[in-house]
């Protein structure tokens, strides 16, 4: 559908004359007329009748004209949705179910007025180049670079340390702990099939398992969340690692544990990553709202989260 047509249909609706809605259309009263014209054809439906002093809807004009403005008001926001200065803020949460999801939802139950576009990058370097394209406004992101070595122009402030817990299943030999240390775990097989060389988790799990002495397994390809937790359920010999923010849903057969890690606790740390001349206000709203992390001297991280 002609969205001109729609708009002068509209424009000759609210004035009641053609020659008014070419006034304020700046176009000819003859492109208003064949612009009218042309939706009726497309609609197989008269929309005006003439009088004496314009014109007047008809009864399908009228039932049509709710609808015609809807069509208005959602071309302005899907404009407005890419439009430079005038679209929501865009925020990139690496996943849906995991902790950075959390933060921007608590942070638009604070905001309820700022508008707001949620986007998940695959990793890291993707969401840098995004960030510095201006294609998003921010991303939370573990930074494996020292914040000197960033892009020019690209800011990172560590705003969440994210708890990790073991995820076992009953038959695993840890699976009636409260708890377990990082230590404790040295010599197990932690199955993580997500962890893709060259991405940041991958790069935050390896140095884990390195410091503690234990096994990041990714053999096999990632099928997903649901046959990782099958298979959690029935072994012996797996765990697996998630942060204590992490949504997870699985049959209440599976009798899956999450046990805390302690002493000390491994983090996840969660970096706010954005351009430093972004003068998107929202963006700002977003940073005060977050703050920084004061790391704690009982949790790990590694070295260049440090």
């Amino acid at each position: 559908m002609d969205i001109d047509a729609v708009r002068t249909f509209v424009a000759v609706a609210d004035a009641g004359q053609f020659r008014e809605a070419a006034l304020g259309l700046d176009v000819t009263q003859q492109a208003v007329s064949k612009r009218v014209a042309a939706l009726e054809k497309d609609l197989a439906a008269r929309l005006f009748t003439r009088t004496a002093r314009g014109v007047q809807l008809t009864v399908d004009g009228q039932v049509f004209l709710p609808h015609a403005r809807e069509l208005l008001q959602a071309e302005e926001r899907a404009a407005a949705s890419v439009r430079p200065g005038r679209r929501a803020l865009r925020v990139d949460v690496i996943g849906r179910r995991l902790a950075p999801a959390d933060l921007v939802r608590d942070f638009h139950r604070s905001h309820p007025d700022a508008a707001l576009d949620v986007v998940t990058l695959f990793d890291a370097d993707a969401a840098i180049s995004a960030v510095r394209s201006g294609t998003i406004d921010a991303s939370f992101r573990a930074v494996t670079l020292p914040t000197r070595q960033l892009p020019e122009g690209i800011e990172a402030a560590r705003v969440h340390d994210e708890p990790l817990e073991l995820l076992a299943g009953p038959r695993h030999a840890l699976a009636a702990a409260r708890a377990v240390t990082p230590a404790q775990l040295a010599g197990h097989r932690i199955w993580m099939p997500g962890n893709v060389a060259g991405t940041e988790w991958a790069a935050f799990y390896d140095d884990l398992a390195a410091a503690f002495g234990f096994t990041i397994e990714v053999t096999g390809p990632d099928f997903g969340t649901e046959p990782l937790l099958d298979t959690i359920a029935d072994s012996s010999l797996l765990a697996t690692f998630v942060g204590v923010q992490t949504r997870m849903v699985w049959p209440a057969d599976h009798d899956l544990r999450r046990i805390p890690v302690r002493d000390p606790t491994p983090v996840y740390p969660h970096s706010l990553v954005w351009r430093t001349d972004n003068p998107h206000p929202a963006l700002a709203s977003l940073r005060a709202h977050l703050g920084t992390v004061r790391p704690d001297a009982d949790t790990w991280t590694p070295k260049w989260a440090q």
